[in-house]
């Protein structure tokens, strides 16, 4: 109980900062891999290439050093550098390196699309952008939910890695608890929470794909 008691106001204070990172990755990273996703796809060379380098650096390096580097690397860089706090230090990280993994995906959605829509588009005389949130963008969400959805529960796992730059965390509470009674059973409670997070989130996603049912 004495364990118990240590761990349970920590891991709800540390549930603050997990949830946190996930709903603000999820906020800013969706939207914007969309935007990453089109520029990938331009036809101009040069904005493709630069969008190709940036996924294959977010996508190539662990998300643990792109946060050391953020949050250690950026204030040592020539002129003075970037000085972040460790909290917006890991959501930048987080957000940088979850929208290069969802423009992927999206790009893949939008590719498997038939040219033909854009094209029955443009004779209806609807602009690109319309065609693409009206007729392409409900489509592409449509097949890309299972892969998306993996993405986003790998996204509940890694929020432990905050831990690592000394932010309260569920992980951390497990580990301040375990040093302070010398015993590995908080972090078999904390197990415990994620598994009861990603079923909430799993039984979120597979009802979202079902209102995307309608596509097929």
């Amino acid at each position: 109980m004495d364990v118990l008691n240590m761990l349970i106001p920590m891991v709800i204070k540390g549930l603050r900062m997990t949830l946190g990172v996930f709903f603000i990755t999820l906020v800013f990273s969706l939207p914007l891999s969309i935007v990453v996703a089109r520029l990938r796809l331009s036809k101009n060379l040069l904005i493709s290439r630069l969008t190709a380098v940036y996924i294959y650096l977010m996508r190539g390096t662990p998300l643990l050093l792109q946060m050391m580097f953020i949050f250690f690397g950026l204030p040592e860089l020539p002129g003075g550098g970037l000085v972040l706090g460790r909290e917006m230090a890991i959501y930048v990280a987080f957000i940088l390196n979850y929208t290069a993994y969802f423009a992927e995906i999206f790009r893949g959605g939008i590719q498997s699309i038939d040219q033909g829509q854009w094209e029955a588009g443009e004779v209806l005389g609807l602009s690109r952008l319309y065609t693409f949130k009206k007729i392409i963008l409900p489509q592409v969400i449509k097949n890309i939910l299972p892969s998306l959805s993996n993405e986003i529960i790998t996204l509940v796992k890694d929020t432990s890695l905050v831990f690592s730059l000394g932010v309260m965390d569920v992980l951390k509470a497990a580990k301040a608890t375990a040093m302070r009674f010398s015993t590995l059973s908080p972090y078999l409670y904390v197990g415990g929470v994620y598994l009861i997070l990603v079923a909430v989130l799993t039984r979120l996603l597979d009802r979202t794909e079902e209102k995307f049912s309608y596509y097929r």
